[in-house]
């Protein structure tokens, strides 16, 4: 059963939940694609969280056995990383321990798709992330990705947004200018973060972490969906507005605003108009 969406979601909600991070710790395990796996690592620590990349079959496995959540991105699909997201997803299954999927590329490669529907068809995901065009591609609705990015229009996406969460059961964060949140019976807008965030490669792999470290920390899968998606586009806000010449150096303004965003910070933010409820 998902939870219902939180929409009136003031400061010291978020602060608690940042708080919870912060006394728990969770390890949080990445099968990850390599063109982004460092900014992940550094990023899940900054949440002060812990990450671990153990992503090869064995080892997988075991590690997954002591994770508090795990994260599946499938921006690089090598055999032998698919096989072991089979074997820690089967692993947190039994275990039942949180699964986070962000299905980077799917739609471009029919590659992607065949293991991207593997892992839905074996696995149960408690939150599915995606840009609007993956979304759309799994939840079987027309859609252009190019690489990794997506391109079109997409009027509909929060019906395709509600479609993947009751065909799957999770709760499906599809990103973009505005984030779409979405279980099978509603549907939320949540509107934060900067332009910029778009000019730094992996900063949806980055939104993925925090969705699973967020995950890691709280029992309510649609609360750590709202509030990792909210906390992480105040940070690319709080970013823009340090000083920097370009993306390299909002990029690291990024991280320093991740690790800055304690709930002493957070618990006075006015947050009543971030969050749209969607008919």
């Amino acid at each position: 059963m998902v939870d219902t969406l939180p929409a009136d979601v003031t400061g010291g909600d978020l602060a608690a939940s940042l708080e919870a991070i912060g006394e728990t710790t969770p390890l949080v395990q990445h099968l990850t694609n390599t063109v982004t796996m460092n900014d992940v690592a550094n990023l899940t620590l900054h949440w002060d969280a812990l990450p671990v990349m153990a992503d090869s079959p064995g080892d997988a496995g075991e590690m997954a056995a002591g994770a508090a959540a795990l994260l599946f991105n499938t921006g690089q699909v090598p055999e032998g990383k698919v096989e072991a997201m089979h074997e820690a997803g089967a692993t947190a299954a039994d275990r039942e321990i949180p699964l986070v999927l962000d299905p980077v590329g799917v739609g471009a490669t029919p590659t992607r798709e065949a293991v991207a529907e593997a892992l839905l068809e074996d696995l149960e995901f408690s939150i599915i992330k995606g840009n609007y065009g993956e979304i759309s591609a799994l939840a079987g609705v027309e859609a252009e990705v190019r690489g990794v990015e997506s391109v079109g229009e997409y009027d509909e996406i929060e019906d395709a947004a509600r479609s993947l969460a009751d065909i799957t059961g999770a709760t499906v964060v599809a990103s973009g200018v505005s984030d779409v949140i979405a279980t099978g019976d509603e549907a939320i807008r949540v509107t934060a973060g900067h332009e910029r965030l778009s000019e730094v490669v992996g900063t949806g792999c980055m939104l993925g972490a925090t969705l699973a470290t967020f995950r890691g920390a709280l029992e309510d899968a649609a609360t750590a969906a709202v509030h990792g998606t909210l906390a992480f586009g105040i940070a690319g806000e709080r970013a823009a507005e340090m000083a920097h010449n370009g993306p390299e150096s909002y990029r690291t303004n990024f991280h320093d605003a991740v690790a800055g965003l304690s709930p002493t910070v957070v618990a006075d933010l006015e947050l009543e108009d971030r969050i749209e409820r969607v008919d």
